[in-house]
């Protein structure tokens, strides 16, 4: 069948158009880049992986070294949608109830009642992820997974749509934690940042030159409603994927964990994950099918968190990326 086939269906007047309307996603997703782009230079991956988060529902680990705009990036694209919005720097004292709330008394009715933290938010920022113990990591598992937290009995869901981004540096290593697998594995995407080239820094510094607003969220300005959100996350998991096309995702999710190369290979969530976010791909470039090429982009995000190299491999400079790279050319791709 042809992808003409496979996309388009004639409509009452015989002519083709795609089963699924995405132009109005497409425009969306246009101008929230559009807006970031008045404040930031280059990191497009990064702007993209986060966007398909957004539209996938799934929350993002950015790494990367002090100054290259994770920080920023993630509170630009939290400005574009309009929703609510909370940042958490953590620290080594961070105690969990700083995160989720607690229950607090009230003089006047003399009962305890339940006050929300930071955390019953729509877009949750978190700085630094790894400088809090791992009791503090934990309290992020039920809420990140269920989108809800269960405190003295009660349960308290998230109000939707709910967005986790976390920030980590990956050269500093004194003061911090490293974050458990069972979290790691809780994040749809790890996105790797790095250096701008030397035509990006030039315009880094010349924006910064003659931009004269003191914050430079200012210029940017709320571009999709929280409606609009949650209607193209439903349009996102309608997108269609052929069955040949499902086996591949399995193929390289089951290949992870028997290449002789990796200590760790991922688990059945990884590939839930690798299908949501090859949608969230389709959507961005206006298919409402997926291609393997989809499925190719996504892998190394969704992948190399979860997944842990041999030590001795890793003594050699191997890394998670490298690995995932030999096992996608090792597999033949579907046509």
């Amino acid at each position: 069948m042809h992808d003409t086939d496979m996309n388009f269906r004639p409509d009452a007047s015989g002519d083709f158009r795609p089963r699924i309307d995405l132009q109005h996603l497409q425009r969306s997703v246009s101008l929230v880049k559009s807006e970031i782009g008045k404040v930031i230079i280059g990191q497009e991956s990064m702007i993209e992986h986060l966007i398909a988060a957004l539209l996938a529902n799934g929350h993002v680990l950015i790494e990367g070294v002090p100054g290259v705009a994770k920080t920023i990036t993630a509170k630009l694209l939290a400005r574009t949608i309009d929703v609510g919005f909370s940042r958490i720097q953590f620290t080594p004292d961070l105690m969990p109830s700083d995160i989720l709330g607690g229950s607090v008394f009230n003089a006047k009715t003399t009962e305890f009642e339940f006050r929300a933290g930071p955390v019953f938010s729509n877009f949750i920022l978190i700085d630094e992820i790894n400088r809090s113990p791992a009791k503090t990591q934990s309290a992020l598992f039920e809420v990140m997974e269920e989108r809800q937290i269960t405190m003295d009995g009660t349960r308290y869901e998230m109000e939707q749509p709910f967005l986790v981004i976390a920030t980590q540096n990956p050269i500093e290593h004194e003061g911090t934690y490293r974050l458990p697998e069972a979290q790691l594995d809780r994040f749809l995407f790890k996105v790797n940042v790095g250096y701008p080239d030397l035509q990006q820094e030039i315009s880094i510094i010349t924006n910064e030159h003659s931009n004269r607003l003191a914050d430079k969220t200012d210029a940017v300005q709320p571009v999709v409603s929280a409606s609009e959100l949650k209607e193209f996350q439903g349009l996102v998991r309608n997108i269609v994927v052929e069955t040949h096309l499902l086996e591949y995702i399995a193929g390289i999710i089951v290949n992870t964990r028997e290449n002789p190369f990796l200590y760790l290979g991922a688990s059945p969530r990884a590939g839930l994950a690798l299908l949501a976010a090859s949608k969230s791909f389709a959507a961005i470039r206006g298919r409402d099918f997926v291609t393997p090429e989809d499925i190719k982009e996504a892998s190394y995000a969704v992948l190399r968190h979860r997944v842990m190299v041999t030590p001795e491999r890793e003594m050699e400079g191997l890394t998670s990326d490298e690995i995932v790279r030999q096992i996608l050319e090792s597999i033949e791709i579907p046509r």
